[in-house]
């Protein structure tokens, strides 16, 4: 199993094994792996709730957000707004980009950016993409930096996707085979749901940073596009 370099990357593209919606700008290409940006979209799982029993806690599932929805508030940013994650606030974040996996002879792993750690974000994941999937991808942040809040910005880049290749390609059915049924998640539906800081740190470049908190992203995919 080889990991993909960037030329390979961009061959992957243009072929059309690797598709990403919004295509991605220039920032985010590195040498061995593409920067993935946060969405818009932040579930955020109630802890409590009031019924004929009274205030009792409320246990989320977090493996299976499609399922407890109602334990989940949802706040929907606009362009220029931010969130702020509380101290020791854990909150559910979503890709930017949509992606689609259409080589059946790759997958990928995915990791959080360093500069995303030294912010005192933890986003709990280094997971596997799987062959063939199609759909947003959904990342768990949490906040450990003290008693700080961590203000972050629609389109930030947060975690990163190194893709490899397999030794053998898979067909559609063996790729879609985890265990004994069917893969569990292969879609995010238009919820963003899926489907059957005192630590010194360094920012993104300082034209994206700027663009990311005006609001302009739209600008800034159109400005660098690859």
């Amino acid at each position: 199993m080889s990991i993909l370099t960037r030329p390979e990357i961009l061959s992957a593209i243009q072929s059309g094994d690797l598709r990403f919606t919004p295509a991605l700008d220039q920032f985010q290409i590195q040498p061995h792996a593409i920067d993935l940006r946060l969405g818009y979209k932040f579930l955020i799982p109630r802890n409590w709730t009031v019924d004929e029993k009274g205030r009792r806690a409320i246990k989320v599932a977090i493996d299976d957000v499609d399922a407890h929805r109602e334990q989940f508030d949802e706040v929907q940013l606009q362009p220029g707004q931010y969130f702020e994650l509380l101290p020791n606030e854990f909150v559910i974040g979503t890709s930017l980009e949509r992606i689609e996996l259409n080589a059946l002879h790759l997958m990928a792993v995915l990791f959080p950016r360093t500069s995303t750690n030294r912010r005192g974000i933890d986003l709990s994941l280094s997971g596997i993409i799987d062959t063939g999937y199609k759909g947003h991808l959904i990342f768990p942040m949490k906040n450990e930096a003290g008693d700080q809040v961590i203000r972050v910005y629609p389109g930030e880049r947060v975690c990163q996707v190194i893709f490899q290749e397999l030794n053998q390609s898979l067909t559609p059915e063996q790729a879609n085979l985890h265990g004994m049924t069917a893969a569990k998640y292969t879609e995010l539906d238009s919820t963003g749901s899926p489907r059957a800081g005192s630590q010194n740190f360094q920012l993104d470049k300082d034209d994206e940073r700027q663009m990311l908190v005006s609001g302009k992203l739209d600008e800034l995919k159109q400005q660098f596009r690859l």
